[in-house]
């Protein structure tokens, strides 16, 4: 009976955390609530089975039954932090110096921003403050960063119609897009309506879309399409990807790649320049799918 008490207090703290911040790490809970990694999956699985919190690898979620629940960039961070570096490491390697790039809002696309720093002589438009502030503060004399206006959302992104305005006029080489799940039905999707409208717009600008998504995202789905699975060039994600997913995004898709963790650098995707070219101001054709 005691054991049982604890067991509620200890998921009625953990219903408290995750409504306030979001989203909690299993090591995180582990070491407040000064248990095993395992007593606090099972209080995660509890409250799961009961529709109070949403697992996902490495922690929990606040409920998103609701397809415009949008936890805040801090909280998102927190989860999937390893997946989404080599996803990151992985995108960053499809970009040349002298392109023009645009790079959405994002935890992962984020991920992305200290290596494009690094790069030369780019031209990257992003609508994401976070991405422009490590740009702004690390990026290198030669590069043009161009961050959009517009309304504030959770993730911190600068949405609506201004930002739309401002986004039909440009022309890039490569759309780095973060998501927020992704379905074989609903396509790429977003929990805001005014961010998946900027979103749709950022797209349209480049010629080609880079995805780039964790395999918790697999299954969810916003109230807002971004994209269909088919319109994406290619798609970087990670090797936990669930089993049924893999044909379904190898048919769709241009390209998987996956990535995974324990590989040893040079393994962990396939090579990402096939195919690419050159950047706009030197190749005006038009994109081409790659199966």
């Amino acid at each position: 009976m005691v054991e049982a008490m604890l067991a509620r207090q200890r998921q009625t703290l953990i219903l408290d955390r995750v409504r306030e911040a979001g989203a909690v790490r299993v090591a995180d809970l582990a070491r407040e609530l000064d248990v095993s990694d395992m007593t606090v999956r099972r209080d995660l699985e509890v409250l799961h089975e009961r529709r109070l919190l949403e697992k996902v690898h490495g922690g929990a979620t606040a409920l998103s039954s609701l397809a415009q629940f949008e936890p805040g960039f801090v909280a998102k961070s927190s989860l999937q932090q390893a997946e989404k570096e080599l996803i990151a490491e992985t995108a960053v390697g499809l970009v040349e110096p002298g392109m023009a790039i645009a790079i959405s809002a994002g935890t992962t696309t984020f991920a992305m921003a200290a290596r494009i720093a690094e790069i030369p002589r780019l031209t990257i438009v992003t609508n994401s403050m976070r991405v422009a502030d490590v740009l702004f503060r690390t990026g290198r004399h030669d590069q043009t960063v161009i961050l959009t206006g517009g309304t504030r959302t959770p993730s911190e992104a600068l949405v609506g119609p201004f930002t739309i305005a401002q986004l039909r006029s440009i022309h890039v080489d490569l759309v780095f897009m973060g998501i927020h799940g992704m379905d074989a039905k609903a396509g790429f999707t977003c929990p805001n309506i005014a961010e998946a409208e900027t979103n749709v717009t950022l797209r349209e600008a480049g010629r080609r879309l880079v995805v780039v998504a964790d395999s918790t995202k697999w299954g969810v789905v916003g109230i807002a399409t971004i994209a269909r699975l088919d319109e994406a060039d290619i798609l970087v994600t990670d090797s936990s990807l669930e089993g049924a997913a893999v044909p379904i995004l190898e048919e769709a898709v241009g390209r998987l790649v996956l990535v995974s963790a324990p590989a040893v650098a040079g393994d962990a995707a396939q090579p990402p320049h096939a195919g690419l070219g050159r950047p706009v101001a030197a190749d005006p054709d038009g994109l081409a799918h790659a199966h």
